[in-house]
């Protein structure tokens, strides 16, 4: 595990506590239930030669502030006119800028289905995600020891959710698939060095059942690279920081997009 990541998870846990100390975990789950069911997440990203996962992101630790001004809202209606299929937000205020405003602002400006992109490590950050109205929610394999990551995808279970299952390496894909996560992202960049390449995808592939949907993350910046991605059967892709960074993003979305 990353130093950086060791470090998010610390004040996560923190955060949590003090979240659990305002909102109860049974307070916050029947406020969940409360709640319509979202909207199918996998199925969306199933409907297009290959789905785009959009990401509103504020910034990040190793790239600082991404775009300037922010405005979660239209940058998700840009997304969604582009053609995206799903949406992922930031959760994580202290290193990432997110937060449940801009979910929420997100949430109110577009009909998309959504990913509640969070450093999750407690039931009610699921609950949470079903009362924001997500329709997925991310499981870091490299953040929680395997028990837990299986007791958390059964409460998403519970609450309606879907899990996209995050891994780096062939060690984490063996995690997800003995937890038989029917949605598997895998992240092309290094945590230890922070190099990205989509050989990391590509060596991956061939061991991951035909029925489990594959989402590729970090390091995609052109068409060239979803058709690459879209020849070896990747059905979907996670995409941020290159779309964020053009003046046009749903001009962007379209170009990127192009390769499928």
């Amino acid at each position: 595990m990353s130093n950086i990541l060791t470090k998010i998870l610390d004040h996560k846990r923190i955060e949590v506590a003090q979240a659990k100390a305002a909102v109860t975990l049974e307070g916050q789950r029947e406020a969940a239930l409360a709640c319509p069911l979202p909207a199918a997440f996998g199925s969306a990203l199933r409907s297009a030669p290959v789905g785009l996962i959009a990401e509103v992101k504020r910034r990040s630790p190793s790239a600082g502030a991404i775009r300037e001004p922010f405005d979660p809202a239209a940058i998700a209606q840009a997304y969604e006119a582009g053609g995206a299929q799903a949406l992922s937000v930031l959760m994580d205020h202290e290193f990432f800028g997110g937060g449940a405003d801009d979910y929420r602002a997100v949430r109110a400006a577009v009909g998309l289905p959504m990913l509640y992109k969070e450093f999750v490590v407690d039931p009610w950050q699921v609950w949470q995600a079903r009362e924001l109205w997500a329709s997925a929610v991310l499981l870091i394999a490299a953040a929680l020891p395997e028990a837990e990551l299986a007791d958390l995808m059964e409460t998403c279970r519970e609450a309606g959710l879907e899990v996209l299952f995050e891994v780096h390496d062939g060690e984490e894909l063996d995690v997800g698939l003995r937890l038989q996560a029917p949605i598997i992202g895998i992240n092309n960049r290094n945590l230890k060095t922070f190099h990205t390449t989509l050989d990391t995808t590509l060596a991956l592939r061939e061991r991951v059942p035909e029925e489990v949907l594959l989402v590729s993350e970090s390091g995609i910046r052109d068409a060239s690279d979803i058709a690459r991605l879209h020849a070896a059967n990747i059905h979907a892709v996670l995409v941020g920081e290159h779309l964020l960074r053009k003046d046009d993003v749903a001009e962007a979305v379209r170009a990127l997009m192009g390769g499928a």
